[in-house]
């Protein structure tokens, strides 16, 4: 007997820089693509079937407020209490969620110039600004690819709640 591989047919859902989405669904899958000093957080209940993704740019909304109020997801200190609210708000919970961060990278680099060249270091200062958040509300990162030089592509599976990351790296 002759087995068959058949492909899964999913929709891919696209987490756009300074953006986040929550899905419902195992059909929609999300994916960002070219987090370099961005964060991106991923989130998953497995239970409900609740996933959400967030691409954001910059660590402190402080800078802009007016830029948050309009758009929370391009700060990790408004963006991230975002993406938790709205899946609890569909069912997930603080408890059963798994909890994944990409990106934070030094990549603005010219040839010969190191992460301690450069001034603004928003890639280390968006993972600080991540884990204080998540340290002071007590959750754990179930899976981590920060900092590094690379640019990272990530996609959350709803079926299965698998993430994978894709790097420049050679």
């Amino acid at each position: 007997m002759m087995s068959v591989a058949v492909e899964r047919m999913s929709q891919r859902i696209v987490v756009g820089m300074a953006d986040a989405r929550i899905v419902t669904t195992p059909e929609q899958d999300l994916v960002t693509y070219a987090l370099g000093s961005c964060v991106g957080v991923a989130i998953y209940d497995p239970e409900v079937g609740v996933g959400g993704m967030l691409h954001a740019m910059l660590p402190l909304s402080s800078i802009a407020p007016e830029k948050a109020s309009a758009n929370p997801w391009m700060f990790v200190d408004t963006g991230v209490p975002w993406l938790f609210r709205e899946a609890y708000r569909h069912g997930a919970a603080k408890e059963r969620l798994k909890v994944y961060a990409v990106g934070g990278a030094h990549v603005h680099g010219v040839a010969g110039r190191t992460e301690e060249d450069d001034q603004f270091q928003i890639g280390k200062r968006n993972v600080t600004m991540l884990r204080k958040l998540l340290w002071r509300n007590g959750v754990l990162l179930a899976g981590h690819d920060l900092g590094g030089e690379v640019w990272r592509t990530v996609s959350l599976r709803m079926d299965s709640g698998e993430l994978h990351v894709i790097s420049n790296q050679a």
